[in-house]
């Protein structure tokens, strides 16, 4: 008995090992099944289409192209709020000059921002097209107006010298190189009564004699600090106490005059002006010039109307110091929008650069402001109705 329940005891051992062992083939069996399947599910999954690669490639080169010209519009707006000693370090003058500009790079980026998803640059951008909206505003929203008979004034066949108002005139000539021809026809075109001047020679001014500048501005005061370039004022009226130079400036010399409105009773002193061109080597120099005309708030003797090439815009500090609280840009705030004068001798490239100026003193009002193109000169000229209360 003993031995036949051991050999069931053993019977069930065998059983129940092969029932483990069978458990075990099947768990086996199961996994391999459960390895194929995943395998087979992997070798046959989708491959991404080759759109969607590219579209992931193009937001990589958006985001890339957004950052670089956010990069460059961050900079060069906040170049326009550097003082005048950092302004005046090589090359960043020439950066400020285009200071409006940045505000399409500014856009680009925005639209490269939004195209690549990157949220963070977009409202960088947004942001940056924010604050030169609100800086080159004062072009499109006059804060002065000129009135109906200022306007009526100057549109009559000649100009009347007995009046408060005035049509007036700047241009560079680009080293006597301007057509002379030109600039007379358009003193008599636009009834011109006080003309500034920058850049003149000898025979340039000969060349304004012979093409009949007398016959419309008899009156002149020229001054030359080296004897070869100098600079002019013309007037339609006597030019009470000419002088050589009203700035003491170390650019140039910048001839004075004094022209009377209102049949004598309203006196303003007219100053034709050329400061250093901001050029390798003359960076400091550049500032200095400035700095002198900026000199002139403190001059309280006249009241003062500066016209010529400054070499600066208005967002340039050095400039902005030289218009302090007492004086204004004539285009600045009669909002003619942005008036570009220079270059304008290159062919396929626009006047992007607003350097040359009508500044007003306190009680003068302009508007009517434009340029226009004379042919050898590298500056479109300026013009502007002046009224003198």
């Amino acid at each position: 008995m003993a031995r036949t329940r051991q050999g069931e005891v053993r019977t069930k051992s065998v059983k129940k090992g092969n029932a483990k062992t069978k458990s075990r083939s099947k768990a086996a069996v199961r996994a391999k099944s459960t390895a194929k399947a995943k395998g087979g599910t992997a070798s046959k999954a989708r491959p991404v289409p080759k759109a969607k690669k590219r579209g992931r490639f193009l937001r990589k080169v958006f985001a890339l192209l957004a950052w670089l010209c956010l990069l460059a519009a961050l900079l060069g707006t906040a170049s326009r709020e550097l003082p005048e000693e950092l302004q005046s370090l090589p090359y960043v003058p020439a950066v400020v000059s285009l200071a409006p500009w940045f505000a399409l790079l500014a856009l680009l980026a925005l639209i490269l921002s939004l195209a690549s998803r990157r949220w963070f640059a977009a409202l960088l951008a947004l942001a940056c097209l924010g604050l030169q909206g609100w800086r080159q505003y004062p072009y499109f929203a006059p804060s002065m107006h000129l009135d109906t008979a200022a306007v009526s004034a100057v549109s009559g066949n000649h100009a009347d010298t007995h009046d408060s108002y005035a049509r007036v005139m700047t241009a560079n000539v680009y080293k006597g190189r301007a057509d002379a021809k030109a600039i007379v026809e358009a003193v008599r075109d636009q009834r011109v009564e006080v003309l500034a001047l920058q850049e003149t020679t000898k025979p340039f001014v000969r060349a304004l004699k012979d093409a009949g500048i007398n016959d419309y501005l008899p009156y002149s005061q020229i001054s030359s600090s080296d004897g070869k370039y100098g600079n002019a004022l013309f007037s339609a009226t006597a030019l009470d106490s000419p002088a050589d130079d009203d700035v003491d400036s170390s650019a140039s010399f910048m001839p004075g005059g004094t022209v009377s409105f209102a049949d004598g009773k309203t006196p303003i002193r007219f100053v034709s002006v050329h400061t250093t061109s901001p050029k390798p080597g003359y960076w400091t120099k550049w500032r200095t010039s400035l700095d002198e005309v900026a000199a002139m708030r403190s001059h309280k003797d006249a009241r003062y109307i500066f016209m010529g090439d400054f070499n600066a815009t208005t967002d340039h500090t050095p400039f902005r110091n030289i218009l302090g609280s007492r004086f204004r840009d004539a285009a600045q705030s009669s909002g003619s929008g942005f008036v570009f004068t220079w270059p304008a001798d290159r062919v396929g490239i626009p006047k992007f650069a607003g350097i040359d100026h009508i500044v007003l003193d306190q009680g003068i009002t302009a508007g009517q402001v434009s340029t226009l193109s004379i042919p050898g000169s590298d500056h479109a000229a300026l013009l502007a109705t002046i009224a003198v209360q």
